[in-house]
């Protein structure tokens, strides 16, 4: 359903004919770990993550998932090379 809340217009999975099922009731805003983010957007009541209603909580336990602002660091394969072979090759 389409958050009426604090992200009006924004589909939420928390959004019931009820209203909004969060804990609290409404999303909370992003915290400083967010800024550069794609997911954290502008509303007119603030700062707010499209994927989570709670930013703080996914940054508890180290980065978040789905932060696009961060880069895995590129992991280089070590090669294992035989020591037999390598003496081999290197005598020619």
């Amino acid at each position: 359903m389409l958050c009426t809340v604090v992200k009006t217009g924004v589909d939420c999975f928390f959004m019931t004919k009820k209203g909004c099922e969060y804990n609290g009731g409404k999303c909370k805003t992003v915290i400083e770990q967010c800024e550069g983010c794609q997911k954290a957007n502008d509303f007119p009541t603030g700062k707010y993550c499209i994927a989570f209603p709670d930013p703080a909580a996914k940054w508890r336990t180290g980065k978040c998932n789905m932060a696009t602002h961060i880069k895995a660091p590129e992991k280089k394969e070590a090669v294992k090379v035989n020591p037999l072979k390598a003496s081999k090759r290197g005598s020619r």
